[in-house]
C-alpha cells in the first residue's frame, strides 16, 4: 500500500536537494516520478525546483485553485507506472490540496512525498504544514543547524535591513537574505554583531 510522507525542516535544511536527489535515483532506475511545487514561491521560475547548490528540475506548479488529484490522475493515464509524486514548498499548500494528495495515496495507490517548512517566522503552522501533520502517514524532520551557534535549528528568523522581524504577513518569499535557520534561544536573542560581520564579509 502507498503511503503519504511529510518531510519538514527549517530553512537551509536541504529539502529541495533531497527532492532532486530522490527524483534522480528514481529516473536512474527507469521509474517515473511527478515533481510538483507551489506556485507561491516565486524565487525561481514558476514550475521549477531548484536547490541553493545549483541543481534544478522542472515541476508542475500548484496554484491555489489547482486540483492536484485531477492533475495526478491525468498524468497516471499517460504514464501508468507512476512510482511517486514529490511536492516541494508544501507549506504553501491549501487544505484541499492535502486532502487531494491523501486521496491520491488511498485511491490511486501512488506514494506522495511532501517537503516543506513546518512553522512560519512567528512560529505558527502554515495551512499546508498543519494539514500535512494531520493527514500524513509518516512524518520526518530534516535537520539543519542554527546559523548563529551550530545547535539544531527549529525556527526561521526573518530579517529586514539586517534586523530581526517578528511581525508582518505570514508569507513573504525569500532566501538567505531574508531568513536564517535558528535555534529557539537565538530566535529571541540573535547575534546581530555576528550577522553584520558575516554580511560584510559575504559582500
Amino acid at each position: 500500500m502507498a503511503q503519504f510522507f511529510y518531510y519538514y525542516g527549517a530553512m537551509n535544511s536541504g529539502k529541495s536537494m533531497d527532492i532532486l536527489r530522490i527524483a534522480h535515483n528514481y529516473h536512474e532506475e527507469g521509474k517515473h516520478v511527478l515533481v510538483m511545487t507551489s506556485a507561491t514561491d516565486t524565487r525561481e521560475k514558476t514550475g521549477e525546483v531548484k536547490s541553493r547548490m545549483g541543481p534544478s528540475c522542472k515541476a508542475y506548479p500548484i496554484r491555489n485553485d489547482t486540483n492536484v488529484y485531477d492533475v495526478i490522475k491525468k498524468f497516471k493515464e499517460k504514464v501508468p507506472k507512476v512510482s511517486c509524486v514529490m511536492i516541494d514548498e508544501a507549506q504553501f499548500l491549501k487544505r484541499h490540496h492535502v486532502l487531494e494528495l491523501a486521496k491520491v495515496v488511498d485511491d490511486l495507490n501512488i506514494p506522495v512525498m511532501a517537503f516543506g517548512l513546518k512553522n512560519d517566522f512567528q512560529n505558527h503552522l502554515f495551512e499546508g504544514s498543519e494539514n500535512l501533520l494531520i493527514y500524513a502517514d509518516k512524518i520526518r524532520e530534516i535537520k539543519t543547524v542554527c546559523w548563529f551557534c551550530g545547535k539544531k535549528a527549529t525556527m526561521n528568523l526573518r530579517f529586514h535591513n539586517g534586523k530581526p522581524v517578528y511581525n508582518g504577513k505570514q508569507i513573504e518569499v525569500g532566501g538567505n537574505e531574508t531568513y536564517k535557520p535558528v535555534c529557539r534561544y537565538h530566535f529571541y536573542h540573535p547575534n546581530l554583531k555576528l550577522l553584520k560581520r558575516t554580511t560584510i564579509k559575504d559582500n
